[in-house]
């Protein structure tokens, strides 16, 4: 696949929530996943297990979902950038809405590693 469309192909499913079928479908196996914790600092997961696994307790921790949004991918390159959102109640936090620029690496279309900027 190419660079495009592996972005379409991820845009169409993160549109219907289907994010564990896009890592089934488009990951590579050994991707890496970055993000900040709740404290602010960086972290990274390697492999397809340990995304899910970071993807899993995330909707963990959602008790309500309120609302969300996939705005259309731009792809520069072998990278793609798309913006997410949601509104949801989260255990212990509260209702909070969630905006975050996705990056994702793609080589020979897989995606090699994603990270998220909110």
């Amino acid at each position: 696949m190419t660079t495009q469309e592996v972005a379409n192909r991820l845009y169409e499913l993160c549109q219907k929530g289907q994010f564990e079928t896009a890592q089934n479908e488009l990951y590579h196996p050994e991707a890496t996943s970055t993000e900040s914790d709740r404290q602010g600092e960086r972290q990274t997961v390697k492999g397809i297990e340990a995304i899910k696994a970071k993807g899993k307790a995330f909707m963990d921790s959602v008790e309500e979902m309120h609302g969300g949004y996939t705005n259309e991918p731009k792809v520069f390159g072998n990278y793609i950038f798309m913006e997410l959102g949601m509104d949801a109640t989260f255990r212990g936090v509260g209702q909070m809405a969630i905006n975050e620029m996705c990056h994702y690496e793609v080589k020979d279309g897989k995606i090699v590693s994603e990270a998220f900027y909110y």
